[in-house]
């Protein structure tokens, strides 16, 4: 009958731990599960991961497939190789799990780039490798003759390290005809055996029993383990212990000081004397660890704390409390006590770095996972709830992930590594008690360059200057870009943009350092040619794939004194002039005699030209205004002047100390019966020449005639040379005063330019540079314009030249 009951209560056994295997399996099905059995040898081989997770073996080693373990001493590692999952340790379920029915191992596994996780549960079995072991090989019972059948005797459980089916499942006695054996299931401490009186004991007949125990566990064969029970049978004592309360419960905080006062046990006897003096202690059932925590004392029943009590480890006690008298034969009774333990948040959160990316692109999109965060709290309740956050001004955010206690650290913004190269993130773990306790860990991250901006000029667009004459060859200006990537990513070159700009001749002179941006001109430029020009220069980086902007360059040519005055009238001939005009006498003071005429190439102040007389006869007969270059009469003609003089006229730049070159002009007037004056001019260079007047007079005297017939047939001659051909660069006019105030007539592509300049004083400005003074005419060949100008007077035209100033394009 007893076998039956034992048969039974293993049924039910049988059913619940199948029960809690279906309820774990169908907890654990959303992931890849492995049964191994326990002290397997190191490199057995549990599972191919990369087969059943559908994993590219390819591709494990340049992920670095890994298994991530939070202990020192990993029970499992994955060859990268191939995949398969192997054993690194022989593994000890007792040590492993203790005795818990179900002993689950959590395997992370980790993929990098992209970051993948998988949960791998790995069931370790048990084996029967341990054999129930009783604590003490020999029990004695003192029981008095008096005790009457039924009475129960509990004794002292064996021990097994198993779980489960290998774990104590029954208990034998030895036969006798005193006693028989009840085993009582509990649940904590597993099967209790006890002696059960089924028979008076008579000390007269024997002063002792001695007893055979035997535990056995479900292992096949079964194991056992043995204790000897010596019953001693004492005179009567025929009252036990009674305890005060039925239960006794009490709560006790964790961390509670060592001697705290946990309960107070009470009972009583009603024998006297020494069978009524009650001693407490432990039951036999108690395990040893509770010996550790706790302490009873024996007269007055207080349990105090002895060790350090951690709700982490056990948050509940029953601890089975005996009270004995002290008569010969001890009677006994037995009490529970539950202990609750109140947990206190003395643990805070542990953050672990399961997997990081330490560098990130900048262009990565929002949302992008840097790192897998796992969270652990000890405590429970609200004491075990943590509460993960990053700082609020960093583009990370913190996401849940479908298992408890994970985060997934991901950009919630764009990255801009030109902004911020760097990241030095704070993560903060936080429970919710009180008060609450936190924990922090900082996880650096590095934001990799993307070429993302190209190169910026730093002026936009360059405007140059340069002087007409340059030497060709020599660098002349440079520009330069600057790019906010780093690397190669800002390592620019330039070129010039050639490309639809074929009919721009001039950018085929021009050639560009690559790495400086410094522009080398291969000829050189003539202002009175090219005023201005423009062209691109294109900067590239050298990033994949190359970003690159371009910028405009405008070019100014600054007019250089290069040019000599030019004489228009009298003609030049040789380098040097010469005319001859003639006066009647009767002419009154203010009488123009004749107005010389003469332009310079070059503009602004380069082109201000300026007269002057070097040698004259008579000072108070004839004078010369220094801007028209017009000579005229100072005063009438008398009978005593004479028929004949001499002008040497100095033709000059104005704001120039030594002039480039000089012209001069010999004029000569004649009596009444002559009637003519003539003017010579000649250059600088022959001056000296040009000086002697007694050679030049003899020359006049000798050849008047001839000097008048010529002079007639150089008037009609300078008449006919002003043709319409408008392909002459310049085109004088027939009225043209010869003044620094003159009237240039040229010819650019399909237009027409007239330059005009002011009768300026010598303190009077004009910018360099200006157009202001350069007349676009149409491009016919005689316009109302052209015939208004050809018949304005000399006085309109000085009028003219007073509002603008001497200056080409």
């Amino acid at each position: 009958m007893e076998q039956r009951k034992d048969d039974a209560r293993l049924g039910r056994r049988r059913i619940t731990q199948c029960v809690i295997a279906v309820l774990l399996m169908s907890v654990t099905s959303a992931q890849l599960r492995y049964s191994i059995s326990e002290e397997l040898n190191e490199g057995t081989v549990v599972g191919n991961l990369a087969k059943d997770l559908g994993l590219d073996k390819s591709t494990l080693k340049s992920r670095k497939y890994r298994v991530v373990s939070g202990g020192a001493d990993p029970l499992f590692r994955v060859n990268q190789n191939d995949g398969v999952l192997y054993v690194t340790r022989k593994i000890d379920r007792e040590e492993v799990c203790a005795q818990s029915s179900v002993c689950l191992i959590n395997v992370k596994s980790v993929l990098e780039n992209p970051l993948e996780v998988h949960n791998v549960g790995v069931e370790v079995l048990d084996i029967n490798d341990h054999s129930p072991n009783f604590s003490e090989a020999e029990k004695i019972l003192e029981i008095s003759e008096s005790v009457l059948p039924g009475a129960r005797f509990q004794l002292k459980p064996a021990r097994d390290l198993d779980s489960g089916q290998f774990s104590i499942q029954q208990y034998k006695l030895s036969q006798n005809d005193h006693f028989r054996l009840e085993v009582r299931d509990k649940e904590d401490d597993g099967k209790i055996p006890i002696a059960v009186l089924q028979k008076s004991l008579d000390r007269e007949a024997a002063r002792s029993h001695s007893l055979l125990l035997t535990a056995l566990d479900g292992g096949k064969p079964p194991k056992s383990g043995d204790m000897k029970i010596i019953v001693n049978v004492l005179d009567v004592n025929d009252n036990t212990p009674i305890f005060s309360m039925n239960v006794y419960s009490v709560t006790l905080i964790e961390n509670a000081p060592l001697g705290n006062a946990v309960i107070q046990i009470n009972a009583t006897d009603l024998d006297d004397g020494q069978n009524g003096e009650v001693v407490f202690s432990f039951g036999n059932s108690v395990s040893s660890n509770i010996f550790k925590m706790f302490d009873i004392n024996e007269s007055t029943g207080q349990i105090t704390v002895k060790g350090l009590v951690d709700y982490e480890q056990k948050d509940k006690y029953e601890i089975e409390i005996q009270a004995s008298d002290r008569g010969l034969a001890p009677l006994t009774a037995e009490k529970n006590v539950i202990i609750k333990i109140i947990d206190v948040n003395d643990n805070a959160p542990e953050i672990e770095i399961t997997s990081f990316s330490s560098s990130i692109p900048e262009d990565s999109r929002p949302g992008t996972t840097v790192a897998l965060i796992s969270v652990h709290d000890l405590d429970s309740g609200l004491n075990g709830k943590v509460i993960c956050s990053v700082a609020e001004d960093a583009p990370f955010s913190l996401l849940p992930s479908l298992q408890d206690s994970m985060f997934s650290l991901v950009t919630k913004s764009p990255l801009d590594r030109e902004k911020t190269s760097h990241y030095d993130l704070t993560i903060t773990a936080k429970d919710a008690g009180q008060p609450s306790l936190s924990s922090v860990k900082t996880v650096n991250v590095e934001v990799s360059d993307v070429n993302d901006n190209s190169p910026e000029f730093l002026l936009s667009p360059y405007t140059f200057y340069i002087k007409e004459g340059n030497e060709p060859g020599a660098k002349v200006f440079s520009v330069k870009a600057f790019d906010r990537d780093e690397s190669n990513n800002a390592l620019i070159s330039y070129h010039i943009l050639r490309e639809g700009h074929e009919d721009n001749k001039l950018i085929s002179f021009l050639n560009i350092n690559s790495e400086t941006g410094d522009i080398i001109t291969l000829k050189s430029f003539d202002f009175e040619t090219l005023k201005t020009f423009q062209f691109q220069v294109v900067a590239s980086d050298s990033g994949s794939p190359s970003l690159s902007s371009n910028v405009t360059v405008n070019v100014f040519i600054l007019d250089q004194n290069d040019n000599a005055p030019v004489i228009l009238y009298p003609v030049s001939s040789n380098g040097s002039a010469e005319g001859v005009e003639e006066i009647p006498r009767n002419v009154n003071a203010g009488h123009l005699v004749t107005k010389v005429r003469a332009y310079d190439a070059d503009v602004g102040y380069n082109g201000w030209l300026l007269f002057s007389l070097q040698e004259v006869t008579d000072h108070s007969l004839f004078g010369l205004d220094r801007y028209t270059g017009q000579i005229r009469t100072l005063r009438s003609f008398t009978e005593t002047d004479e028929a004949e003089h001499k002008l040497v006229i100095l033709v000059q730049r104005q704001w120039q100390r030594f002039p480039l070159s000089n012209s001069y002009c010999d004029c000569q007037t004649g009596g009444a019966q002559r009637g003519f004056l003539q003017l010579l001019f000649k250059s600088a260079a022959k001056d000296d020449e040009d000086n002697n007047v007694t050679f030049y007079l003899m020359i006049t005297l000798g050849s008047v005639s001839v000097l008048f017939i010529i002079s007639i047939i150089v008037l009609i001659a300078m008449q006919c040379s002003k043709s319409t051909d408008y392909t002459s660069k310049y085109l004088p006019e027939t009225n043209y005063d010869g003044t620094l105030c003159h009237s240039i007539q040229y010819r650019s592509g399909d237009k027409r330019y007239m330059l005009v300049g002011p009768r300026m004083s010598i303190g009077s400005t004009i910018v360099p540079g200006s157009h202001a003074n350069t007349l676009v005419l149409p491009d016919r060949r005689r316009t109302s314009e052209e015939r208004i100008l050809r018949s304005m007077d000399e006085a309109a035209l000085d009028r003219v030249c007073d509002r603008f100033a001497f200056v080409g394009w």
